[in-house]
């Protein structure tokens, strides 16, 4: 009697799994500009040339980076950004982002020269970045550095210390300094010092403390909803 021949194996029995298909590959930005060239001196020529992949908004495509610069000078808004900088920490790139996001005045780093630019995906050649040996330098800044009467830009810290103040309804000044601490300790007490204010974001569940990067967004976020109309 001859043999049934064996059942295929079900795909849930077999040895050999299926690769799963990559997903397509989607370009980023676009290809070198089509047509005639455009008689522009905001554009870049080697954008023009062999198009531009950078992560910047439509209306600035085949802009060179001085150009975008000062077009976003023109309209920044009166807060600048201060970041703790003693441990080389990941997250001060992705606060570099949302200051460009915003479109902050400034960014200033505090501490080491040298900070961890991964995170910021090279939005820190859209703003203005300056480096402050430490807290008392950066006060020594903000002291000058305001358009009001007395020229003093007041330094509002976020972080949740004792004595802090919750952010949800403080107004907070249209020309100020945001400053905030490195993710495992927070701010120093060098920095909190230099705070005219400090304050923190409420939180509801377990963790001790919000991300440095997620709380920075939501702290410029805060001052976006109260000046920009």
């Amino acid at each position: 009697m001859s043999e049934h021949p064996a059942a295929p194996e079900s795909p849930l029995e077999s040895p050999l799994e299926t690769a799963p298909e990559s997903a397509p590959e989607t370009e980023v930005g676009v290809g070198p500009w089509p047509g005639p060239l455009p008689d522009d001196p905001r554009y870049d020529p080697e954008l023009l040339a062999d198009g531009d992949r950078r992560n910047v908004a439509d209306q600035y495509r085949y802009w060179s980076v001085e150009a975008i610069v000062a077009d976003l000078d023109t309209r920044r808004h009166p807060f600048h950004v201060a970041i703790e900088n003693w441990a080389h920490d990941l997250n001060i790139g992705s606060v570099v982002r949302t200051a460009n996001a915003f479109n902050a005045a400034g960014v200033h780093i505090v501490g080491r020269r040298r900070w961890n630019r991964r995170g910021a995906m090279v939005t820190d050649r859209y703003l203005h970045v300056t480096h402050h040996a430490d807290a008392d330098a950066l006060a020594e800044w903000a002291a000058s550095a305001g358009s009001g009467a007395d020229e003093r830009l007041p330094i509002v810290g976020i972080d949740n210390v004792p004595g802090s103040v919750p952010i949800e309804g403080h107004p907070l000044p249209r020309e100020c300094v945001l400053l905030f601490g490195q993710e495992s300790t927070g701010l120093t007490a060098e920095a909190q010092a230099a705070c005219d204010v400090v304050l923190h974001i409420t939180q509801y569940g377990s963790t001790r403390s919000i991300n440095a990067g997620a709380a920075a967004a939501i702290a410029m976020h805060a001052w976006v909803t109260q000046h920009v109309p």
